[in-house]
């Protein structure tokens, strides 16, 4: 089956069956693959990508369901002021280790940005819970949306 889809900017047109997880589309079929797959299961937030502005995980995601939905991936998500502030901000607190699940991170902590410009330690744990980093970089990620969110405000941030 065809399927039109727009990830990040860019019409792309697919034939693959509806139910084929997004991240495969992206993956294999477009040839996008900052998007990481991790636990298949939509726990670990690996492939997490955003649809019209939302964080989803695109390992459980089916294709059919997309529709018109804009698609940002890691690749296109420094385009866009919160994402840019954040992978600044990441490199600023030097946040990554392994670096595997840094994409879906990424992608979670400007989707709540995108929201909620002020959040609270509460606001980035409660958002944030559903990426794993087995490097526990825990604290350098709370610490670098702190430091995006300053920017974003305005302040110097780091």
């Amino acid at each position: 089956m065809s399927f039109t889809l727009n990830v990040n900017g860019t019409t792309h047109a697919v034939d693959v069956d509806g139910d084929t997880p997004l991240l495969w589309v992206l993956r294999d079929v477009i040839g996008l693959t900052g998007t990481k797959f991790g636990c298949g299961i939509a726990m670990c937030g690996a492939c997490t990508v955003h649809l019209d502005g939302m964080a989803v995980r695109a390992c459980v995601t089916p294709v059919e369901t997309v529709g018109a939905a804009a698609v940002t991936t890691i690749e296109a998500i420094g385009a866009t002021d919160e994402g840019a502030r954040v992978q600044k901000a990441w490199l600023d607190e030097e946040v990554v280790q392994c670096g595997y699940c840094q994409s879906g991170q990424i992608m979670s902590a400007a989707a709540l940005l995108a929201v909620n410009p002020s959040p609270t330690d509460a606001d980035i744990d409660a958002v944030m819970a559903g990426n794993i980093c087995r490097c526990g970089t825990y604290p350098r990620i709370r610490a670098a949306i702190k430091q995006a969110a300053t920017e974003l405000a305005g302040g110097e941030g780091r």
